[in-house]
């Protein structure tokens, strides 16, 4: 007896299908499998390939998009979680282990960005994402010093789960927003004048306006995961007709209109944790769900992972 393999695409309300996002592949296709959590996916262009995490086993992996060739971009990695470019290219990595957001420089060295607010040590930062005035924006919740499956169990110093902002002129960490129960992905709107962050714990995208000084106002609820029972919420990333797309733990990856409304989905069969757009045009979505890294060529176009939402790389 032979079962029936679900559809990619899930449509919840018109807009998904006249928007195109049902075009393109239909079945997800499997660059790596052998994972432990796979998570904190980044394309970078010019090199055509990407990179991610492999929590648990400490190590970051890289996948050649000419060759199709997959190996260890940097073992013994901090228990690295989600992973950005800032605006001059450079890989700006959450080290949940480690505690510690840091900058892979060109010439290969690694360098400090933060690790402490006040003078207490971060818990375990997740998620980055950078503003084009340069700022460095990173969740800290407590799944690194849980336990020892993702990093190293401890009690948090600093007794909440909170997001920083890392100020470009003088390297300062600054707390902007805590009332989370664990903040997880975060992405900036294409005008930059709100700041879109998921809480996994409250189950809730939580969407804040950005002031000019650089800090937020009190955020209310975007979307809420709990209309769909199993589902909860990590990382985020719009397309560039101004969607958001969010990888949604169980329940595969959400696609949200503007005003909020869940329009569609993409079926997943493992635990999706972390989404990222790539290729020459910006059209594969590529996916990280527990052990394996998947593939879709869409019928939209992502945005960038640095600076305003719709800005393109070229």
């Amino acid at each position: 007896m032979t079962t029936e393999r679900p559809a990619l695409y899930e449509m919840f309300d018109d807009r998904f299908r006249t928007g195109r996002c049902m075009n393109g592949d239909e079945a997800l296709e499997v660059l790596y499998t052998g994972c432990r959590w796979a998570e904190g996916p980044l394309y970078l262009p010019a090199w055509r390939q990407l990179v991610w995490s492999d929590i648990p086993n400490d190590r970051m992996l890289r996948w050649d998009e000419e060759s199709g060739a997959v190996g260890v971009f940097r073992r013994t990695a901090g228990h690295t979680n989600g992973n950005t470019l800032d605006r001059e290219g450079r890989l700006i990595t959450c080290e949940q282990g480690n505690r510690r957001v840091t900058r892979t420089e060109h010439d290969g060295t690694v360098t400090v960005l933060a690790d402490r607010w006040q003078g207490k040590r971060l818990n375990s930062p997740n998620d980055a994402t950078v503003k084009s005035d340069g700022s460095i924006w990173f969740s800290d919740p407590d799944f690194g010093i849980t336990s020892d499956y993702e990093g190293h169990r401890a009690e948090s110093e600093i007794g909440s789960n909170n997001v920083y902002r890392i100020d470009p002129a003088d390297g300062s960490v600054d707390l902007v927003a805590d009332c989370f129960g664990a903040p997880n992905g975060l992405v900036f709107s294409a005008d930059e004048r709100q700041l879109f962050v998921s809480d996994t714990r409250a189950g809730v995208i939580r969407v804040f306006d950005v002031r000019e000084d650089g800090t937020l106002s009190d955020g209310k609820v975007f979307a809420d995961a709990s209309a769909r029972g199993s589902a909860r919420f990590d990382n985020l990333r719009f397309d560039d007709g101004g969607r958001l797309w969010v990888a949604a733990m169980d329940d595969g990856v959400h696609c949200y209109a503007p005003d909020g409304t869940l329009i569609g989905r993409l079926n997943v069969p493992e635990r999706v944790a972390n989404i990222a757009w790539g290729g020459a045009k910006r059209n594969r979505l590529f996916i990280a769900a527990e052990t394996t890294l998947y593939s879709a060529i869409m019928g939209v176009t992502g945005t960038h992972p640095t600076g305003p939402g719709a800005r393109r790389w070229r």
